[in-house]
């Protein structure tokens, strides 16, 4: 299969000369100099691979020289962690993107929890400088379409034209150009309102004014909260109900960060909130210098009630209803579908990250989010850091033949494996329930392969995505409980938690899970899995309790029952013995347990003094 992969990359590439492609040519194109873009970037360059980056700015990262609006990132920044390990203190740095060096993480720009959006703008620029990632700026991709080369119609090529006219053409195109086209209202009286993206941010432009802000969401927030000091009256209305971030454990949420205006509601300061109301059904006028809002039936007439709670007139509207995607960035002959519902600012993908209707036509950060929307981080920079690590997986296979990094385990050596990933990986802790690790064992389980950081949504795939052989498998994830979070939920409740590994499966907060397979699940079996499940139902599966500290390092309630699951998976004892026990059990029985077998006749088992055995006893992890 692999020659024949690499023959076809040839033929491919022979094509392209014979037909006159190679001026403006590139194996990948990538639009838009974002995180994402950058990220890509990263991993592109470091393969060595053929690509550029393109934007219509001229700095890197330009979304965030102008967003937020009032410039404080909702990112946190956790500087301190009392640990030294880079992998684990990603789990609290939202803002950096992955890469060997050291130097270019968010804790060595601000000292802030949440930093000013201007330091990461910066931030982005040394980053690409520091990588020599290939970027055209001020180059504005469109017209983007497909063309079939004519000595060979198999091979597909990308097409697209920048705003001077220029050609471009590639292999795969990526599209990490975010979501930044905003949603603005159709409603009568419309054009009076104000829009997020222009509204002036010096609060004396607010002062002792009425403002109405239409929508629930976190720019709504940030803009009351900014202007909260000034205003006579802010009154914020939207069709549902405010989704708290704390409640639904979704970062995308309301955060804390922006909501001070709760308090001026609920202890009754003047200000106001309201839904259930579809903004789309309002209609605003013209009442001398202030705006009045109504609602208006079929027939034209006022349908409100005489104690409308929007009934006094209003200085300044302002509609903070969120961003889209940029559909029209492709020519009418790409048709790129949108998602149904919540998800219709999103394009429709595959969970390889590729479009559903375009083949070699992929997506990378926030518009992929359509993924785990309200489920995992991957529309955010701390998650889809990682989500962009996995398409570079993706493309380094299918492209180029290079399987997906893995390492070789003796079996007795699997529980010490996964111990250090859950209490230190930072992918399996932002992307959470989407990206898993995954073992798989060979035929006598005897020794395992680890695959890292995979979206589990392609275990039916593995092997084509992979190049790596199939087996008994082993699934682990961090989730959350089943009925633990949800808008209305008090995520605060007596006796929330539990401590006890004999109820580990009731766990609520963020907790390791593991699902073993004789054979990976099935393309029908994923699509029959419950609503709240996360894969299909396995033939083993274990919960490490929940923690309080999210250190799963526990003798007693997280490593032993731990143990004992792999135990009967593997159908055989991991007990770790020390050199002097295992040659005393050689000279006494003629089977070793695995251990021995894999640790100490290979030269790698500890001397252990009384006290170390003695507390391995006390513990319960041996029997000898």
């Amino acid at each position: 299969m692999l020659k024949k992969m690499i023959a076809l990359q040839l033929l491919f590439l022979m094509t392209l000369f014979a037909n006159g492609y190679t001026n403006g040519f590139y194996d990948y194109c990538v639009v838009g100099a974002g995180p994402a873009g950058l990220q890509l970037g990263y991993f592109l360059e470091k393969a060595g691979r053929d690509y550029v980056i393109f934007d219509r700015a001229d700095i890197a990262g330009a979304f965030f020289s102008k967003y937020p609006r009032h410039r404080t990132l909702i990112s946190i920044n956790k500087r301190y962690t009392g640990k030294k390990n880079k992998e684990f203190n990603l789990r609290h740095d939202w803002n950096s993107l992955l890469s060997n060096d050291s130097s270019l993480l968010m804790r060595h720009y601000s000292e802030d929890f949440f930093p000013n959006a201007d330091t990461f703008v910066r931030y982005l620029q040394d980053y690409y400088k520091r990588f020599n990632l290939k970027i055209k700026f001020n180059t504005e991709i469109g017209n983007i379409h497909k063309s079939s080369l004519p000595d060979n119609p198999e091979a597909v090529v990308f097409m697209m034209n920048d705003q001077t006219g220029n050609s471009y053409t590639c292999r795969a195109l990526i599209m990490a150009n975010g979501i930044s086209i905003p949603f603005k209202p159709t409603f009568m009286g419309s054009e009076l309102v104000e829009n997020y993206v222009s509204i002036p941010v010096d609060a004396k432009y607010y002062e002792g004014k009425r403002v109405l802000i239409l929508g629930h969401g976190n720019s709504a927030f940030e803009v009351a909260d900014n202007i909260t000091s000034v205003t006579n009256v802010i009154h914020m209305i939207a069709r549902n109900r405010i989704r708290l971030a704390w409640e639904t454990h979704y970062v995308g949420d309301l955060r804390a960060v922006n909501n001070g205006l709760l308090d001026t509601y609920q202890l009754k300061s003047m200000n106001g909130i309201s839904d259930g109301l579809n903004v789309e059904e309002l209609t605003v006028v013209k009442d001398g210098d202030q705006l009045r809002v109504a609602i208006v039936d079929q027939h034209g007439e006022d349908a409100a009630a005489d104690n409308f709670a929007l009934r006094e007139p209003y200085d300044i509207i302002v509609s903070c209803l969120g961003f889209r995607y940029d559909f029209q960035i492709f020519n009418s002959s790409i048709g790129i579908p949108k998602g149904i519902g919540k998800r219709n600012k999103f394009p429709v993908i595959n969970h390889n990250y590729e479009s559903t209707t375009v083949p070699g036509l992929f997506f990378a950060g926030t518009n992929t989010h359509s993924l785990d929307f309200r489920k995992s981080a991957g529309g955010f920079i701390h998650g889809f850091r990682y989500t962009v690590r996995v398409l570079h997986r993706l493309l380094e296979y299918k492209y180029h033949s290079v399987s997906w990094p893995s390492y070789k385990l003796p079996a007795s050596q699997l529980v010490n494996a996964i111990l250090r990933r859950v209490n230190e990986a930072s992918d399996l802790y932002q992307m959470f329930s989407v990206l898993g690790d995954v073992i798989v064992l060979d035929r006598n389980k005897e020794t395992g392969k680890y695959f890292e950081g995979f979206p589990v949504n392609l275990l039916p795939e593995f092997f084509d995505v992979t190049g790596e052989a199939v087996g008994p498998m082993i699934i682990i994830l961090l989730q959350y409980g089943a009925n633990y979070a949800g808008v209305g939920n008090d995520p605060f409740y007596t006796n929330r938690a539990t401590g006890s590994y004999t109820e580990a499966h009731l766990s609520n907060f963020l907790h390791p899970v593991l699902y073993y397979y004789e054979s990976p699940p099935t393309e029908a079996e994923m699509k029959k899995k419950c609503a709240k499940c996360h894969l299909p139902r396995p033939t083993l599966m274990h919960h490490i309790v929940e923690d309080f500290l999210t250190d799963w390092t526990v003798p007693g309630s997280h490593i032993l029952p731990l143990r004992y699951f792999v135990e009967e998976i593997l159908d055989t004892s991991t007990t770790q013995l020390f050199a002097d026990q295992c040659f005393m059990l050689a000279l006494t029985q003629q089977g070793l347990p695995l251990t021995c077998q894999q640790d100490y006749l290979q030269g790698r088992s500890l001397v252990g003094s009384r006290e170390h055995q003695q507390y391995i006893i006390d513990q319960g992890l041996t029997q000898l």
